[in-house]
C-alpha cells in the first residue's frame, strides 16, 4: 500500500510527516517529551533516532501503523506490526466477532473494507441494495467505491448522487493524504472519471434549502425496488490495533433515515 525509498532516511520522511501534520518541532518536541533541537537533528540526519523515539514521533504525528513499519525500515530497525491475513487462524475469533456484528445489525446494511475499498464482509442488508447490479461488477474483489460510483453500478439508482459523490471522493482524498498509496491514487483517479450525472430535482435530501425532509447528516438516498430509501451512514475502526490488517479494516453501517425506510427493510428481512 506504501512505496518508501529506502535511500531517502527517516529523517526526511518524519519531517513530511510533521509539516503534513502542519505542526512545527517545537510542539512536535513538547508531545513527544524530546526537544526542538533532537527533532531537527533527527530530520536533517546529524542524529540518528532509537526505534523507541520512531515509535513516539509516529504516534504524535498519527502516522498509520503500515507507515510505521515503514519508517522503522528506514531507520534499520525491525518492522514491528506483524501484517496477518484475515483468513489466517489467528484471525477467527476476530471474523467472528465481525460476522456476529454485521448480523446483529440486520435488516440494515452494513460491510467491512479494507484500505483499498475492498469488500471484505458484508450482510444481506448490503446485497438488498445490489439487486439489479451487473454480474461483473459484482465478481470478486469486489470493490465499494467503483461498485458505488460506477454508471452501471449504484450510481443511477442514488438520488442526491453530486453530493454522495463528492463526499467518497472528498473522503478518498483524505485518506490518500494519509497513507500515500500509489494503489488508491489509482483508484481514486478511476473512479472520479466516472460519468457524473446530474441528481434528480429536489432529491438531495441533504438537509438544506429545497430538500424535501430535513436530515442532521448527508443521507444517501437510493431506489430499490421501486422505494426509495434512507440511510445515514457511520464508519468505525478498531481502537489501537497491534496489526496492519487490523488497522485497515472499517466497519461501515448504514442506518435508516426515517421511519419509513426501517419499516421497509423489516418487510424484507423479517
Amino acid at each position: 500500500m506504501t512505496t518508501v525509498a529506502l535511500d531517502t532516511g527517516v529523517g526526511p520522511l518524519l519531517r513530511g510527516w510533521r509539516e503534513q501534520r502542519r505542526m512545527s518541532q517545537l510542539e512536535l518536541a513538547l508531545r513527544a517529551d524530546s526537544s526542538a533541537r533532537h527533532i531537527s537533528f533527527v530530520e536533517t540526519g546529524r542524529a540518528r533516532p532509537s526505534e523507541e523515539m520512531v515509535l513516539r514521533l509516529a504516534e504524535h504525528l498519527d502516522v498509520p501503523v503500515r507507515e510505521r513499519n515503514a519508517l522503522l525500515v528506514v531507520a534499520g530497525y525491525a518492522p514491528r506490526y506483524p501484517e496477518t491475513r484475515l483468513d489466517d487462524p489467528a484471525m477467527g475469533a476476530l471474523r467472528d466477532a465481525v460476522e456476529r456484528l454485521l448480523r446483529g445489525y440486520e435488516p440494515y446494511p452494513a460491510l467491512v473494507v479494507d484500505a483499498m475499498y475492498t469488500v471484505v464482509a458484508a450482510n444481506r442488508g448490503v446485497h438488498l441494495l445490489l439487486d439489479g447490479v451487473p454480474e461483473r461488477l459484482l465478481a470478486p474483489p469486489l470493490n465499494a467505491m467503483r461498485l458505488t460510483l460506477h454508471p452501471e453500478g449504484l450510481a443511477p439508482r442514488i438520488l442526491n448522487l453530486p453530493e454522495w459523490r463528492a463526499d467518497l471522493l472528498a473522503q478518498m482524498r483524505r485518506q490518500i493524504a494519509l497513507v500515500r498509496s500509489p494503489e488508491l491514487r489509482a483508484l481514486y483517479e478511476e473512479v472520479e472519471a466516472y460519468p457524473a450525472p446530474e441528481g434528480r430535482p429536489g432529491a438531495s435530501g441533504s438537509g438544506g434549502k429545497g430538500t424535501d425532509y430535513p436530515s442532521p447528516a448527508l443521507p444517501l438516498r437510493i431506489e430499490v425496488g421501486g422505494r426509495v430509501l434512507s440511510f445515514l451512514s457511520s464508519i468505525a475502526t478498531f481502537n489501537t490495533p497491534m496489526d496492519v490488517t487490523v488497522a485497515e479494516l472499517a466497519i461501515e453501517t448504514f442506518l435508516p433515515a426515517d421511519r419509513e425506510t426501517a419499516a421497509h427493510l423489516h418487510t424484507l428481512m423479517p
